[in-house]
């Protein structure tokens, strides 16, 4: 039997395997999106702590996305696939059982492990399978579709058992669900392609610490403050990671990325405006997460809802992207895309936090849909399609790669901007605000202490300033410092939309000025020569 014969015979039971598992890592990465409002209530989180959440899963899943993709080349994909679902099982048991934010930081790592492999492998599994490029477009437009279902359904059911009052029961669910792909992917056909991969280890690590500890001085200096002596080292420690990484690439023999990819211009301009543009689409997202959940303390259900016009134009629109795709410059889809994501984040910046109305953001949540479905599918076919097909789990993961940093990087820094933004206009107008209250020592101390402890997060949340001892019971927070508190994250959460939007804007004009010119044959002829890759 032919390779060709083979991989047609696999194809069917392969996507459905390939699909079901990046719906498994979708829904485990967005369930916290509904349920920031009630983590924040039952955890009593500061804003970085409630942001470190979603990090925590996005940090392991971005760093050894690229690592998974060649040991998926070397030893087989089939078996790796499994042992991401594993990971997603333990991580949603830890999640399950926390009864701190620490502990729940520790699941959403393990499961953020399983997913760095359950995305970049279920894509190159498909990639490697499919018989024909307009089969393999076909294939990613159906992928692309599945990781929006699960980005859909996943804060819809975290919300709804929320509102019941079992929001634990969201991570049995994501368990049943590792464990019936696990079930499906043993139907799939395996592959690898160990020609000219090896692990890179030193390219591992540097990469890896280096992402690190620019989010983490991203997160933890929104609170600490970015002047502080550990946050710049870290910043500066990152940069000098991240600079060795490339030296490292460009001067091994077989890298763990082929930085000779971004030499084509489209693909590095492609590649530049995924980063941003997905920068943009979750930092929408997550800011109206945080807006409705954390800050008006509205019900997780009505976000979930909202996710739903998030990600249901990404499905409902599959086979239309898959035209596209086929059909069309990427220039102007990605243009498209980019400038809906860019409307939604400047429409909901117009809003006013007072407005109790949750279904104002049924428009702007529907217009990032649908720019979300216009990019994310065209981002992975552009990069699929340019390399060699036993190049395909390198090119899956590095797609993944810079799709999920630009994800990453979405709570991280806007939670940073807007957290630092709010706790100082918090600050700014504290001690007013605590005159006024008509509090008496020593509870003007203990209400300035948690101010300045756990920012307009905290003031906001509290309904009490507590004693100090048995013998001073708590009182009232004080409405001066609840509205204060109230307004400044509200201000700080409009700019952030505003900075989303604008963010979206740069990607559109990027796609749309920096492609301009290029040719169809840009994104279906290789990008790697053969005669450079095997000179390394």
């Amino acid at each position: 039997m032919t390779q060709t014969a083979a991989r047609k015979q696999g194809y069917t039971a392969t996507v459905v395997a390939g699909c079901f598992a990046v719906l498994l890592a979708q829904v485990a990465y967005s369930l916290p999106g509904a349920l920031n409002g009630t983590f924040q209530q039952e955890f009593q989180t500061t804003g970085a702590e409630l942001a470190w959440i979603t990090a925590a899963f996005a940090i392991p899943m971005v760093v050894f996305e690229l690592t998974t993709g060649v040991i998926g080349d070397l030893f087989g994909r089939k078996r790796l696939l499994q042992v991401g679902a594993l990971l997603t099982v333990a991580g949603s048991l830890v999640s399950y059982l926390a009864e701190t934010v620490q502990i729940l930081w520790v699941g959403q790592v393990v499961a953020g492990l399983g997913a760095a492999i359950l995305y970049p492998i279920s894509l190159a599994m498909l990639a490697a399978v499919s018989p024909s490029q307009e089969a393999r477009s076909r294939a990613i437009a159906v992928w692309a579709g599945f990781l929006s279902i699960g980005a859909a359904i996943s804060p819809l059911m975290g919300g709804w058992l929320a509102a019941e009052g079992n929001w634990r029961t969201s991570y049995l669910v994501v368990i049943t669900a590792a464990l019936v792909s696990i079930a499906i992917t043993q139907l799939a056909a395996d592959s690898s392609a160990p020609e000219g991969r090896k692990l890179d280890v030193p390219g591992q690590v540097t990469l890896a610490l280096g992402l690190i500890a620019i989010l983490f001085a991203a997160t933890q200096g929104s609170e600490a403050g970015f002047a502080r002596p550990e946050i710049i080292g870290a910043f500066v420690a990152g940069l000098v990671l991240l600079g060795a990484f490339v030296v490292i690439e460009l001067r091994t023999d077989v890298p763990l990325l082929h930085l000779n990819i971004f030499a084509n211009r489209s693909y590095a301009i492609v590649a530049i405006a995924t980063v941003v543009g997905m920068f943009a689409f979750l930092a929408t997202c997550f800011s109206m997460s945080i807006w409705l959940g954390a800050i008006q303390h509205q019900s997780a259900l009505k976000i979930g809802v909202l996710f739903l016009f998030i990600q249901g134009p990404a499905f409902v629109l599959v086979p239309v992207v898959s035209h596209l795709i086929r059909n069309f410059s990427p220039r102007w889809v990605l243009t498209v895309g980019f400038a809906l994501i860019a409307v939604s984040g400047i429409w909901c910046s117009m809003f006013d936090i007072h407005d109790m109305s949750w279904t104002q953001f049924i428009g702007p949540m529907l217009v990032l849909g649908v720019g979300f479905a216009l990019t994310v599918g065209s981002i992975t076919a552009v990069a699929i399609n340019t390399v060699p097909l036993r190049l395909a789990g390198m090119a899956s993961a590095t797609t993944n790669l810079l799709r999920d940093f630009g994800f990453a990087l979405g709570p991280v820094l806007i939670a940073a901007f807007a957290i630092s933004r709010a706790n100082s206009d918090l600050n700014a107008g504290v001690g007013g605000a605590i005159g006024e209250s008509g509090l008496q020592p020593p509870y003007t101390d203990i209400a300035g202490g948690i101010a300045h402890s756990g920012g307009a997060m905290a003031i906001n949340s509290m309904p009490v300033v507590p004693g100090a001892g048995p013998d001073m019971p708590p009182v009232p927070m004080p409405e001066s410092l609840h509205v204060l508190a109230f307004e400044s994250l509200g201000s700080a959460y409009s700019l952030a939309f505003l900075v989303a939007g604008l963010c979206a804007s740069a990607a559109a004009a990027l796609t749309l000025f920096g492609l301009f010119g290029s040719k169809r044959a840009d994104v279906e002829e290789p990008l790697i020569d053969e005669e450079l890759v095997a000179a390394g």
